[in-house]
């Protein structure tokens, strides 16, 4: 190696400018996109390219000049392919600074050769992960080396350009075109990139174990979150805010979906499609939620997609007008042509069958979103939100009441239908804003009340949005009857029989108020708060 060091002599050592030669490059990549027209770029500006394993095939197989990294180093790969960069030559070589000349004779004294551009991305740790493979696998696909020389060549980014991303390359060939280096602007915001990748990464690994069953601390100490992003935002809940959607795991909803048409979703939208297309995934027949900002204004069970839409739509149908519609399952030509006779934002479904494609396509300013699939309501996981200098995190409300589940307190006991109906409401009370109050009749809300200071105004708002539809309801609270008030304000309005958690103080006071209502009621013992 020593024709390579006399880049190093100390009267050029301590020169630094802005622009950063890029004469050495380490290439290891996973995802090979764009690999091959970046690697040639480099090659034909005279820039050795340093390489390993199956980039290094990929860039011969096109006549591309590689050096194999062992080849450099003097030290072959061993432990099958587990140690191959993490020697002296290599991150010497990336953490040395030119700009300080007793770096510069450390390396030249241990035959350390310049590397001026490393071009990194992972092993494919989430992807393994999202793909169901057995812990081994998992394990296997946690990169040890790629972190290292990311944060190396992060970290001297005065001297070294860190590429982590294909969507980098042209930044950097523009520049290396023009200059034969990059300049420290785009440096820095590599770096920054590099350090946000890794962080990501090794939260995605964190969380993965911690799911493992043999982590004992449900909360550890140290508590991180990444992902990666999925768009930019024109802005975010108002136009003054700026915002970005990053997408986290692989839980089928608005973040893995395909959107087939329409304008791009804003923060208020990918905000309700989320709300709407996990309330949809509550219920076994075809259903559909119409969603509101972020509450919902209508759902309904039924023997098909359309059935179900004109029951939701039945409930609130002002309120419904440019909502957000998730369904359960495949839209079809029918339910397309019901739900399309509206204005909505946005139709949220596992899938679409070609009639209906085209139904949909006639209304062009219409998002359409494909998951795939549905989540699991019952799944484990965290949920995350943030408050001034911290996040409250918990996990997610994935408690479900079966009949058997219930205890009746009341004189009267629910008929069939009622035990059904109350079923339904309790499950749609979890995804509306306590204090939530839901009527429900024959697997159909009939009338909503979210998001009220005292559970009695849930009560009488839903009872007024639902007019004569109350009559014969059940309702749902999603947290016990503090007082007898709420709840003589749902039997006036014509419910005749109510689920709720139960647990109040003045239990006897309400339960006597339903006896002498001539109610059924029956107590969850889980409630369903949603601030």
């Amino acid at each position: 190696m020593g024709d390579t060091l006399a880049v190093f002599k100390p009267e050029f050592a301590p020169i630094m400018t802005a622009t950063a030669p890029i004469r050495r490059a380490l290439i290891s990549v996973s995802d090979k996109t764009g690999l091959i027209p970046f690697a040639k770029a480099l090659a034909v500006g005279g820039v050795e390219i340093l390489s390993t394993g199956g980039s290094a095939a990929a860039l011969r197989e096109v006549g591309v000049a590689v050096k194999d990294v062992s080849a450099h180093t003097g030290f072959p790969e061993i432990l099958d392919g587990r140690v191959k960069t993490l020697v002296p030559q290599i991150h010497g070589g990336i953490l040395g600074r030119r700009d300080l000349p007793e770096h510069v004779a450390q390396m030249n004294e241990h035959d350390i050769a310049p590397i001026d551009l490393v071009c990194v991305n992972l092993y494919p740790f989430e992807a393994t992960v999202a793909s169901g493979a057995d812990f081994e696998t998992c394990v296997e696909n946690i990169d040890i080396g790629g972190p290292a020389l990311t944060r190396a060549a992060a970290k001297n980014h005065d001297h070294v350009t860190i590429v982590t991303d294909p969507a980098q390359y042209d930044a950097v060939l523009e520049q290396f075109t023009a200059h034969g280096g990059t300049d420290a602007t785009l440096r820095r915001r590599l770096a920054a990139a590099a350090f946000s990748r890794t962080a990501a990464y090794d939260s995605a690994i964190a969380t993965w174990f911690a799911t493992q069953g043999t982590v004992q601390e449900e909360f550890p100490r140290h508590f991180s979150i990444g992902g990666s992003l999925r768009q930019g935002l024109r802005y975010g809940e108002n136009p003054h805010q700026s915002a970005a959607f990053y997408a986290l795991g692989a839980r089928p909803g608005v973040a893995t979906a395909r959107q087939l048409q329409g304008k791009e979703l804003s923060y208020n939208n990918i905000n309700d499609t989320d709300a709407a297309f996990e309330c949809v995934a509550e219920f076994e027949q075809p259903s559909v939620v119409i969603v509101k900002h972020a509450n919902p204004c209508g759902v309904a069970s039924a023997a098909s997609l359309a059935e179900a839409w004109d029951l939701a739509l039945r409930c609130d149908p002002v309120s419904a007008f440019g909502g957000i519609v998730a369904l359960n399952r495949t839209l079809d030509a029918e339910a397309a042509e019901r739900i399309t006779s509206i204005f909505s934002e946005v139709i949220v479904a596992p899938d679409a069958d070609k009639a209906a494609l085209e139904i949909v396509a006639r209304k062009k300013a219409l998002r359409l979103l494909l998951t795939g699939g549905m989540p699991d309501p019952a799944e484990q996981g965290m949920a995350v939100r943030s408050v001034a200098g911290g996040l409250l995190v918990q996990t997610r409300d994935n408690g479900r009441i079966q009949r058997q589940d219930l205890r009746v307190v009341t004189k009267r006991v629910p008929t069939d239908a009622e035990w059904r109906d109350l079923l339904f409401a309790f499950r749609v009370c979890k995804h509306v804003k306590s204090n939530a109050i839901i009527y429900a009749k024959d697997l159909a809300t009939t009338g909503i009340g979210a998001g009220q200071m005292s559970r009695v105004d849930s009560a009488r708002i839903a009872a007024q949005k639902g007019g004569a539809l109350i009559a014969g309801s059940v309702v749902a609270s999603d947290a016990f009857f503090p007082f007898a008030d709420g709840l003589e304000a749902a039997s006036a309005a014509g419910a005749t029989a109510v689920i709720q958690p139960g647990g109040s103080v003045r239990d006897d006071e309400v339960i006597a108020a339903a006896d002498a209502a001539g109610l059924a009621m029956v107590f969850t013992g889980m409630r369903h708060f949603r601030h």
